[in-house]
């Protein structure tokens, strides 16, 4: 353990994100470029560490954010095009057809949807996407902010087709000699060890998310209904059930057999698939159906610049124009088909041996080799990386879809305008990680994470698997982000496994699901998802709101944590 003059240098970093974005409420842009030079200061003055390890450090921590900016950029342009093109209205119709019950389609649009664009495009999506479409439903702008936040956790630590684990740990750990000595010396490489934490992560999502579609339902019931009770969500607690079944499955399974880019997207397809044709066939209706109270009934401080119901669609024939005319409506299969194209372009890049040995070859690999003399390494798979994938179905789509110049214009212009202020929060985020996390490398000592590690590990003993979930959640609070989460706190987590003795693996899967829990109040994320429905201002509000399911699967993922690590695997590494 550090002394306590190490211990306040080694905090200075994260006390100042905290400060900064949760304090004086400071954007992440503003806020990261300033903690990555207080992290440089630490390295300077409290490490020893010098301008040439400095600078390799960041350009580590760059290239590894580029990594994460090119599939971000890749998954909204995809987004973008599908809302241009009409399919994301066609997608929107064809789940409002299956029932008007508010309930049904919470379960439909925000636990499978919502679970759906957050393991293909992640990074906040769901809720910006997802609440407009409630909106236009009728809901309530606030109840429609409420449940989109809530009901895709179980995808959020597979997001963006794994990025939060590829990214956040695996490229991460392979950063760290200590750490991947340690996983070297159990015969895996880091790659296959991050695969068994993915396991461990989707096993804690399956048995804490049981309830998760219910308390979608629940939040709206609770708070939004006329009666203002959960008996209404009770009647669907079979739907609720059956829908968490249908996308747990596959999601257990992809996780246990391909590893962390699929599951997401399995239980969610799947989940989507078995879902809609039980309801279908007419299982699991309530015999009465729920709706909100009229409008006049609703507290002002629910509905913003937008009303609720404003949509394009006219009929079940065709959509209004601009011009007041009727434009046939994009079939179904039409507008899930690129999303089909990813998941199979996904499978093939990483499945079949002759395709991935010619997506990762080195002609096609920008790669920097031992940084300044350091050591360090970086690269860039220009094909590889799911950003590819995206990118060619997007220019699929074009085609497929008959988008025009204006189309494709008003795509790109979006996604850049998406994408634009994530670039400088999350280059300096991961730079100022990159700094910490090789503050021992470059002075032969303990890294500042792993000082902290060891005072944490001081200070709460063998109870803190109990606590690793929240840490976890903390950091994507303060970053907006599971990866980001993953990247700042992935490090300290495993120092803290390795200091009481418990597994490391569980630790990380905890970590995972942690990060994917702060999303529920990430100030960033809350911002965006009112700012599209039009109620900036509510963030409180829903901040409030929102913990409670943050509370309830916090506290029962810690309390797995600890059965998992001193009973049922305490001999996992």
């Amino acid at each position: 353990m550090g002394s306590p003059v190490d211990i306040l240098i080694a905090l200075l970093p994260l006390l100042t994100i905290a400060f900064l974005m949760v304090g004086q409420y400071w954007p992440a842009t503003r806020a990261m470029p300033v903690a990555w030079i207080v992290a440089i200061g630490a390295g300077v003055l409290g490490w020893g560490m010098n301008l040439t390890w400095i600078a390799a450090a960041t350009i580590n921590g760059f290239i590894t954010a580029a990594n994460i900016l090119y599939i971000v950029f890749g998954a909204i342009l995809l987004l973008y095009t599908l809302k241009q093109t009409g399919a994301f209205d066609a997608i929107n119709s064809g789940f409002a057809s299956i029932s008007e019950d508010r309930r049904i389609q919470v379960v439909l649009l925000v636990f499978l949807m919502g679970s759906f664009i957050e393991a293909a495009a992640g990074f906040g999506t769901p809720a910006a996407i997802v609440g407009p479409l409630l909106v236009g439903l009728g809901f309530p702008p606030l109840a429609a902010v409420v449940v989109a936040l809530t009901g895709n956790l179980m995808a959020i630590t597979f997001g963006a087709v794994g990025t939060p684990l590829i990214i956040g740990m695996i490229d991460i750990f392979k950063s760290v000699p200590l750490i991947k000595e340690a996983v070297g010396s159990h015969g895996m490489t880091v790659s296959q060890w991050v695969g068994e934490i993915a396991v461990f992560a989707a096993s804690f999502h399956v048995i804490v998310g049981m309830f998760l579609p219910f308390i979608g339902v629940a939040m709206m019931t609770r708070f939004f209904g006329e009666e203002r009770s959960i008996k209404p969500a009770l009647e669907v607690l079979p739907l609720t059930l059956f829908a968490w079944g249908s996308f747990s499955v596959p999601y257990f399974l992809t996780a246990y057999f391909l590893g962390p880019v699929f599951p997401g997207l399995a239980g969610a397809m799947v989940g989507l698939l078995v879902t809609v044709s039980a309801l279908k066939a007419g299982f699991f209706h309530p015999d009465e159906e729920w709706d909100f109270a009229d409008q006049e009934q609703w507290p002002s401080h629910w509905v913003g610049d937008i009303q609720p119901g404003e949509s394009t669609t006219q009929d079940d024939s065709g959509m209004v124009a601009a011009d007041g005319g009727v434009v046939q409506q994009m079939p179904l299969w039409k507008a899930w088909t690129p999303y089909v194209l990813v998941a199979a372009l996904l499978v093939v890049t990483r499945v079949v041996d002759p395709v991935k040995a010619f997506v990762t070859d080195s002609l096609f690999t920008l790669a920097w080799e031992n940084i300044f003399g350091t050591g360090l390494s970086g690269d860039f798979a220009l094909l590889y990386l799911p950003g590819a994938v995206f990118v060619v179905v997007h220019l699929a789509t074009i085609a497929l879809h008959g988008m025009n110049v204006e189309q494709v214009h008003a795509t790109w212009a979006e996604t850049i305008e998406k994408v634009t202020p994530a670039v400088i929060a999350l280059l300096f985020a991961v730079a100022t990680v990159q700094i910490m996390l090789q503050s021992g490398e470059a002075t032969n000592t303990d890294s500042m994470l792993i000082v902290l590690s060891e005072s944490m590990a001081t200070v709460a003993g063998g109870v803190y698997p109990f606590f690793a979930p929240f840490v976890g959640a903390l950091g994507a609070f303060l970053a907006g982000s599971n990866t980001v989460s993953d990247i700042l706190f992935g490090t300290f987590q495993y120092g803290v496994a390795d200091q009481i003795g418990t597994s490391k693996t569980i630790m990380l899967g905890t970590q995972a699901v942690g990060g994917a829990i702060g999303n529920l109040i990430a100030v960033h994320n809350v911002v965006a998802a009112l700012a599209v429905v039009g109620l900036v201002g509510e963030e409180g509000r829903v901040i409030r709101l929102e913990l409670l399911p943050l509370l309830y699967y916090g506290t029962a993922t810690g309390l797995l944590t600890l059965v998992f690590s001193y009973a049922l695997f305490s001999g996992t590494f």
